[in-house]
């Protein structure tokens, strides 16, 4: 019997796609008791476990079995109107037919990828960037460009540096460009207002979109700026915002804000692919929780646990080891000169303690041999001490060899 020829019914764009390393290739394998400096996730303690059992009840008693069918719950027409509020409190003014509420941001930045991206088209990202929204714009073309980021974000000269040298030349400008502007993933900076506002002069100039992953915006540690949407006039500016870092991840519950043509083809594509219960629960959640008090927990932690990780690190790294201090967000990122921190990750694993190799956040990985991104977000502070101390101890072995 001739067995199936698997590959060839897979289209070209799939066969493509599927070159690539998995999704989530970069995740190590971690060993019991290992200290996660790793994981990008919220404090488990923080996780409103007990509140979102009691929004299930409450909701299941009041409509029954009406948020367990296709279309679910009337309650999900209040969760757009609630994020609408939210968005407006920070300065982002949309109607209902300009938001689209999605399975998560990883959802919404796919979607937009879908009706952006074909193989013609160029995509600009940061240099580092979110490695998950690497993986997503490389399933849909190989022609993308960096452009580097400083300790105040992306560097809109050198962005626009490039577009004047693409245009020039009679290259191929940017459809869009992808920014994680507020406390990004992974270097935990934040973008001037200046810089933002240059940003969307060149938008406008060169004629591109922004993609603006807004994931981390409300977790500052004093006030948080404000969305590069809320400065958009000319509706270039799809804005991607979630719940799962201010909630809970599981949820699943993201959005995209923009114009209403790019929200009418983004939901031709999303079809049904909904999570009816989940947005209906998040809504009675919601109808019964002071956010911007919770909010204030939450800065309150993760402030702590930042500035637990930065004194660990001023006490036991070596002083050629450097980072930058984030303002907000889950990350801090840091070089170690001379290392390749992808072969010290066995090392740290085998010691009891994670990170993420700095390489998978670049487009060219040789760019990150020397980088490491550490979260302060998951372990406690015992515990992000202890890690940072091994941590330590181990890097100056390395240079001690």
């Amino acid at each position: 019997m001739v067995k199936v020829n698997i590959e060839s019914f897979f289209s070209e764009n799939i066969k493509a796609a599927l070159k690539n390393d998995p999704p989530g290739a970069w995740m190590p394998d971690l060993p019991d008791g290992c200290i996660h400096l790793s994981s990008g996730y919220p404090d488990p303690a923080l996780v409103p476990a007990e509140e979102l059992k009691g929004a299930v009840a409450r909701l299941l008693d009041e409509e029954q079995d009406l948020p367990l069918h296709y279309l679910g719950s009337p309650r999900i027409a209040r969760l757009k109107q609630q994020l609408q509020i939210r968005l407006a409190e920070r300065g982002i003014c949309v109607l209902e037919e300009q938001l689209l509420i999605t399975s998560g941001a990883c959802q919404a930045i796919d979607l937009i990828a879908r009706i952006l991206l074909d193989d013609k088209a160029v995509v600009a990202v940061e240099s580092p960037t979110y490695m998950e929204a690497l993986e997503i714009f490389q399933n849909y073309t190989k022609q993308i460009i960096s452009i580097p980021i400083d300790e105040h974000g992306l560097q809109t000269y050198r962005l626009k540096e490039m577009l004047d040298e693409r245009k020039r030349t009679g290259l191929t400008l940017p459809r869009f460009l992808y920014t994680i502007p507020s406390f990004q993933n992974p270097t935990g900076t934040t973008m001037t207002t200046e810089r933002r506002k240059h940003l969307l002069e060149l938008s406008i100039e060169f004629d591109f979109l922004i993609l603006e992953d807004d994931a981390y915006g409300e977790l500052s540690f004093d006030k948080s700026p404000l969305p590069i949407k809320s400065f958009d006039k000319s509706g270039r500016v799809l804005h991607v915002g979630s719940l799962s870092k201010v909630v809970a991840p599981g949820m699943r519950i993201g959005w995209i804000a923009g114009e209403s043509e790019f929200i009418k083809a983004l939901e031709w594509f999303k079809k049904d692919l909904d999570h009816p219960f989940a947005q209906s629960t998040m809504a009675v959640y919601l109808e019964n929780t002071d956010l911007e008090k919770r909010l204030v927990l939450l800065k309150d932690v993760y402030r702590t646990k930042c500035t637990a990780l930065i004194r660990s690190m001023e006490q036991f790294l070596p002083e050629s080891v450097s980072w930058y201090v984030p303002d907000g967000g889950y990350f801090v990122w840091v070089r170690i000169p001379g290392v390749d921190t992808s072969h010290l990750l066995s090392q740290a694993l085998a010691e009891g303690v994670s990170y993420v190799p700095g390489k998978y956040f670049f487009l060219d990985q040789k760019d990150g041999i020397e980088f490491i991104r550490l979260s302060f977000s998951y372990a406690n502070e015992k515990e992000i001490i202890k890690g940072i101390r091994r941590l330590g101890q181990l890097i100056s072995s390395v240079y001690q060899r």
